[in-house]
């Protein structure tokens, strides 16, 4: 027979046994919410369960230091003890931002957090030097900027030369006519440079100072444009060299930098590095247009852009497929391919040209 004791025993027992699923069933509801000051652990019902605060130096440069390890998913220490004392917890990463009952920001917290701020966005732009995306898609910017200008100038100039040298010939000398004009006293002087005769009117003393100038501007620019692609050529070299050396550096440079990024091309389909640059044709063709065959890019090749029109398309679809294998080979450290691979490949391309040597008939 179960005697008295023996029964509450076992009702003690019992009790002891809720109680502790209630603190367990408790500590699975149990959230911590966390900031760079304070760290808390907190209930359902809004309950502070325990709490730590920040208690290392507090200078910009710690605090920057503790920032830049939240934004990296690191836990700081507070996290850390409170996990190890509340081990069914989870962390609430926005939870403080919804607390009404979180702490306000002191003056001096604000001031602290600014100079940290700071102190980070600085470190950012510095570290941002060694991004080889960034600093291709600058200078592929500026090259397209500064051609730009320059094809306008140029164009611009050698009209302007042409109204008062007439006998210039401004299809063979086009290159020459912006250098010869910049070092040269007067139009007469360049008119004989020229291997023209005296011109019949002369500009005056302010409008010859302004065809100088935008001379200048054009040997200039040009000069600029040299920089830029001799650095373009240096970059690529390293950092795609692979696709480089099968498209040219500097449209290799520009498919990455219309993608955002090399790894970014590396992950992308062929059939999307395939129209690249073809941003008015993709539009018109969500307008019921047919489709792209190619980006403004891949027709730049003379392999695309030489060939008849009824194998472009082929021969787009072939290039975008190397292209596609050539960034991934750069981006995931492949065997950098040697020209032999791009003779191959050239070769194949060859050979489709030589498939299909007429326009197919239409039905």
């Amino acid at each position: 027979m179960v005697n008295e004791l023996t029964i509450q025993l076992f009702v003690c027992n019992s009790s002891f046994f809720r109680t502790v699923q209630a603190l367990n069933l408790c500590r699975r509801n149990v959230k911590i919410h966390f900031d760079w000051r304070i760290a808390r652990v907190i209930d359902d019902d809004g309950n502070i369960l325990d709490e730590l605060l920040w208690d290392g130096h507090r200078s910009a440069s710690n605090l920057s230091k503790r920032l830049e390890a939240i934004k990296n998913g690191k836990q700081i220490d507070e996290i850390k003890t409170l996990l190890h004392r509340f081990p069914d917890s989870s962390i609430d990463y926005l939870g403080h931002l919804s607390d009404p009952e979180w702490p306000i920001v002191t003056t001096e917290d604000e001031n602290i957090l600014n100079q940290a701020s700071i102190f980070l966005a600085r470190k950012g732009v510095a570290e941002a030097a060694g991004d080889m995306d960034r600093r291709l898609e600058m200078l592929t910017s500026s090259l397209i900027e500064l051609r730009s200008s320059w094809t306008t100038l140029e164009s611009r100039i050698i009209e302007w030369v042409g109204l008062f040298i007439s006998e210039a010939d401004l299809k063979n000398q086009r290159f020459e006519i912006p250098i010869l004009i910049s070092e040269s006293k007067s139009i007469s002087e360049a008119a004989k440079s020229l291997n023209s005769n005296e011109p019949i009117h002369h500009p005056s003393e302010n409008e010859w100072k302004a065809i100088k100038e935008i001379a200048s501007k054009v040997t200039e620019i040009s000069t600029n444009m040299n920089y830029v692609e001799d650095a373009i050529r240096e970059i690529c070299s390293e950092y795609i060299p692979s696709l480089s050396l099968l498209l040219g550096p500097i449209s290799a440079a520009k498919l990455v930098s219309l993608a955002g990024s090399r790894e970014r091309l590396a992950r992308m389909p062929s059939g999307s590095l395939q129209v690249l640059g073809a941003h008015s044709a993709m539009s018109a063709h969500r307008k019921g247009a047919p489709p792209p065959k190619h980006g403004s890019i891949l027709f730049s090749m003379p392999q695309i852009s030489r060939s008849p029109r009824w194998v472009r398309g082929k021969i787009s679809r072939f290039l975008a497929g190397k292209a596609s294998i050539a960034v991934r080979v750069d981006h995931f450290n492949g065997q950098t391919w040697n020209q032999e691979i791009v003779d191959q490949i050239n070769d194949e391309i060859q050979s489709i040209k030589k498939k299909f040597p007429k326009p197919p008939k239409r039905k």
